[in-house]
């Protein structure tokens, strides 16, 4: 893909202060700005969260890839959540567009068109049935998980 296409709706290890922002969008992207994502439900994974559809809002950020960008910035993301393709049966997310909302600066409150990573059918089914859900749908102010015992 060349050019431009929609920004990315980031809700977990790519927000900004965690371990993947600085590795996977510092230089790439012309602007970030906190938004969410309403029908959707956050999820605790290993270490990362997963959305899925659902009736509750998740917290993250738009990210907007820099001039020239765009192409490198894609392919970074898609290798980085394992996405191989529409429906491919090894995704670990899929990449679907989704309507984000800003909620700071120019546009504020009108939802824009989005990448976002939601979890894979299989990774969905089992996170459903058994899968512990992030509070509120943000990633940054869930409680810290509980030790674990020997």
């Amino acid at each position: 893909m060349t050019g431009t296409g929609p920004p990315f709706f980031v809700y977990g290890t790519l927000l900004p202060g965690q371990r993947n922002h600085d590795r996977f969008l510092r230089g790439r992207t012309s602007a970030e700005r906190p938004a969410v994502l309403p029908g959707a439900l956050l999820y605790e994974g290993p270490g990362y969260p997963y959305a899925v559809e659902g009736h509750g809002t998740v917290h993250g950020a738009l990210v907007t890839a820099a001039p020239g960008s765009y192409a490198r910035l894609l392919g970074l993301l898609d290798d980085l959540e394992e996405y191989l393709g529409p429906d491919h049966p090894r995704n670990l997310y899929e990449r679907v567009v989704r309507r984000a909302v800003p909620v700071t600066g120019p546009g504020s409150g009108e939802p824009v068109r989005a990448w976002v990573y939601f979890a894979a059918t299989a990774v969905t089914r089992s996170l459903r049935t058994g899968g512990t859900p992030v509070p509120g749908g943000d990633w940054l102010t869930r409680p810290p998980p509980a030790p674990r015992t020997p």
